[in-house]
């Protein structure tokens, strides 16, 4: 492995003549069809996947021709040294050489960065700059880091930075704030639909490369500012925050990229509770956390703890690890399992020690988003859910708020009186034995989204499937009591907490009388 250096390349969208270099080399890049579907008709479907995994021996097998898009694979994603001639088939090498993209050995040339090709939302090819190495995953790797100092590495695109990608809510917005920033990835999703953004870290070199990922990805520029959490924008406001931050609870704060620095999970809880100060009405915040899981006190009650004063929430558990899988995982990610056996074993410890000093059973990951309502009565959804989802879920976030304000407004009666659809994709599974006069259960279950499913009784199941915006609630449950032989009223008096459930997990969408 190349070790990394202290060097990055340049590109100044303010200066006209590096402006200028940096798109002769986007436009090298896209001639070549490097692009994340040029790179999967290159190497082929099962050499794509490892190289996410960085896993390279595939890919090297699939890059042995001369072809110019085979040459930049072997120097900006599998970091091996090019002749110069095979270089100036695919590069535009003099820019690349004034700029810092390359580095001249002899008559050899290697990249001084990563770049890997990221397909945007829209179809767009962008390119995600991060240190040698550290494309994806952790950096743990690396085995020679050169003259980096280990814990200042910035890493690329990884499963966490495409699943805040997929949450956020994409909305036309004057300002977007990406607190943390790293290689950029968030900013540049942000610049398509924010007027302003801005990207901190506390990383000096992240906003450096940061800088590369958006110029090279022909994005402009972001107002880009060194510091801790909110501490580098004052008192500004923003319209959407989303932040992947540094949330990995650990004893100590060894590389900035993962550690938070403070106490067990209070950085998250920090930047959660300190949100809401810096968002606009109606704004939302979205990131991505760890948070404890302690002996004696309810998880979902911590995390309710969280939720500052006038923001709506919603909390979503996505995995749950004890605490020896969850140091195994970072200390692999570190590099601690090459230290030796000694030093491994009091590494482990250390994280050990930490987790029965808070008496922590568990680490929990998942999604928080904020949405500043100002209401007195907040909507605070906190849940579990390990299920496979749809990406991109930001609409889906849109629509779970829509709906908390919905009910919030509406009363029993009010729900009775109102007109409501089935959603789009849900259908409906009956279980039971073979012959038998009436299921088991009936199971409701979204195929889009959050592809949820949920039993309802017969009423429930016989009200869903009705529901087409054409009458209603409360005269749809009279036929329904006529046709089970109950009575209207009971009925509609045990009923509208079902319809709720029904409303505020996406299977009922309410609609106006004339649908």
């Amino acid at each position: 492995m190349v070790g990394v250096s202290t060097h990055l390349p340049t590109a100044d969208v303010q200066d006209p003549e590096s402006n200028t270099r940096t798109a002769r080399l986007r436009e090298a890049l896209l001639a070549a069809d490097f692009t994340a579907d040029g790179l999967l008709d290159l190497l082929g479907a099962p050499s794509y996947a490892a190289l996410a995994r960085s896993e390279t021996v595939p890919a090297v097998r699939a890059t042995r021709g001369d072809s110019p898009l085979e040459t930049l694979v072997r120097l900006f994603l599998l970091q091996r040294p090019v002749e110069l001639r095979q270089a100036q088939a695919a590069l535009p090498v003099a820019d690349c050489l004034a700029d810092g993209w390359l580095v001249r050995d002899g008559d050899e040339l290697r990249a001084s960065v990563d770049v890997r090709p990221y397909g945007g939302p829209e179809g767009q090819d962008w390119w995600i700059v991060s240190d040698l190495g550290c494309a994806v995953g952790g950096a743990g790797g690396i085995r020679g880091v050169g003259e980096t100092d280990r814990s200042q590495l910035v890493l690329g695109v990884g499963g966490a930075s495409t699943t805040l990608a997929g949450i956020t809510v994409r909305r036309p917005v004057a300002k977007a704030l990406d607190l943390g920033t790293g290689s950029g990835i968030q900013a540049l999703h942000a610049a398509q639909h924010a007027t302003r953004v801005t990207g901190t870290d506390l990383n000096p070199r992240a906003l450096r490369i940061a800088a590369l990922t958006l110029a090279l990805s022909g994005a402009g520029t972001a107002d880009l500012r060194e510091g801790s959490l909110f501490e580098p924008v004052g008192d500004e406001t923003y319209d959407l925050i989303v932040s992947n931050p540094p949330f990995v609870i650990s004893p100590g704060a060894r590389l900035t990229y993962r550690d938070g620095g403070m106490g067990g999970d209070d950085l998250c809880r920090t930047l959660v509770q300190q949100s809401a100060a810096h968002l606009n009405d109606g704004g939302y915040c979205q990131l991505l956390a760890n948070w404890q899981h302690v002996a004696g006190e309810e998880w979902q009650d911590r995390l309710r703890s969280w939720v500052p004063r006038g923001c709506d929430a919603w909390i979503v558990q996505r995995e749950v690890q004890d605490v020896t899988q969850y140091a195994e995982l970072w200390l692999r990610d570190a590099g601690d399992h090459r230290a030796g056996d000694e030093a491994y074993a009091a590494r482990y410890g250390a994280w050990l020690d930490e987790f029965e000093a808070r008496k922590t059973k568990a680490i929990g990951f998942g999604w928080i988003t904020l949405r500043k309502s100002g209401s007195d009565s907040p909507s605070i959804t906190v849940e579990e859910w390990p299920h496979p989802v749809e990406q991109p879920l930001g609409e889906s976030v849109v629509r779970h708020f829509d709906r908390q304000d919905y009910l919030r407004a509406t009363d029993d009666a009010a729900l009775l009186a109102g007109h409501f659809r089935l959603a789009d994709e849900v259908v409906q599974e009956q279980v039971g034995l073979p012959g038998a006069e009436d299921p088991e259960h009936v199971v409701l279950r979204q195929n889009r989204g959050m592809r949820r499913a949920t039993k309802v009784d017969t009423v429930g199941a016989g009200f869903a499937g009705v529901c087409d915006g054409s009458l209603p609630a409360g005269r749809i449950l009279d036929a329904i009591a006529q046709l089970v032989g109950e009575d209207p009223v009971l009925l509609r008096d045990r009923t509208p907490a079902s319809i709720r459930m029904l409303v505020e997990q996406g299977f009922l969408e309410p609609v106006a009388a004339d649908g």
